[in-house]
């Protein structure tokens, strides 16, 4: 057993710690899982809509991949949903500062504190994700088309409606599925905040929580994710705000009409 325990890498106990404080403290708007129970470094990721937002009643899929050296290198975020967006490549590679390796590129325009580094993880990832569907960068876009596309839209305050409506179909198309896979997306800001404990699948992966981790190691971490969640919460464009134990989501830098201020 010992011998088993020194020869699991190090990323590999990192990630098995981060699913399991996201099954009991999910990230609001999304549902995590692992494409096959072996494999700890490819994950599926099904993200809802944020409601307020062109993408309110959305089910968009995508998957995670890790690396082996992680968290000291950073993931790739794939969406398998076909999306048009302008930091989202056709492929469905998501074009992001904070997933991209620490390296100094004078010439991306980024600040090498705005990249990856072995602070940031999943929620961090999550979070960031999130906030670009709603908040594109538009300096240095994946997609040009959809960037031109957005900036039309953003300022003229949604009366250049072809953005919107190419989302719109988008998040149509994508209910289908949902029913498919026997999901309710929430369409609601108090459907959307609720935060549920999801209960192990089975005792085998408790005893493998068990086998990998102390008990004060996971303290630790659970403390700075949560450290780290509400520092991007704070920097993000979603906050939700807690009254008399309901949660409500507040969408800062927009307007009625559903336009963020530039």
């Amino acid at each position: 057993m010992n011998m088993a325990h020194q020869a699991t890498p190090s990323s590999q106990k990192a990630l098995m710690m981060e699913l399991k404080s996201l099954q009991e403290q999910p990230v609001e708007g999304f549902r995590i899982t692992l494409v096959e129970e072996s494999d700890l470094y490819n994950w599926e990721v099904a993200i809802f809509g944020p409601p307020n937002t062109l993408y309110e009643g959305g089910y968009f899929k995508a998957h995670i991949k890790f690396p082996v050296d992680y968290p000291y290198s950073p993931p790739t975020f794939r969406f398998l949903t076909k999306m048009w967006h302008p930091n989202i490549y056709e492929n469905g590679d998501v074009c992001i500062s904070i997933l991209h390796p620490p390296v100094d590129d004078p010439q991306s325009g980024e600040l090498p504190s705005e990249r990856w580094n072995p602070t940031q993880n999943i929620r961090t990832i999550l979070l960031s994700v999130i906030s670009l569907l709603n908040e594109p960068n538009t300096f240095s876009p994946a997609n040009v088309d959809a960037s031109v596309m957005f900036r039309k839209w953003r300022d003229s305050k949604g009366k250049d409606k072809e953005y919107a409506e190419i989302i719109r179909k988008q998040v149509l198309s994508t209910a289908a599925e949902a029913e498919r896979d026997g999901v309710k997306v929430p369409t609601t800001l108090a459907e959307y905040c609720v935060q549920t404990r999801v209960p192990s699948q089975d005792s085998s992966s408790d005893l493998l929580y068990d086998d990998l981790y102390d008990d004060d190691m996971e303290e630790e971490d659970e403390d700075e994710d949560e450290s780290e969640m509400e520092s991007v919460g704070e920097a993000g464009a979603i906050s939700c705000l807690e009254d008399g134990g309901t949660s409500t989501r507040r969408y800062d830098n927009q307007d009625d009409s559903g336009n963020e201020d530039s």
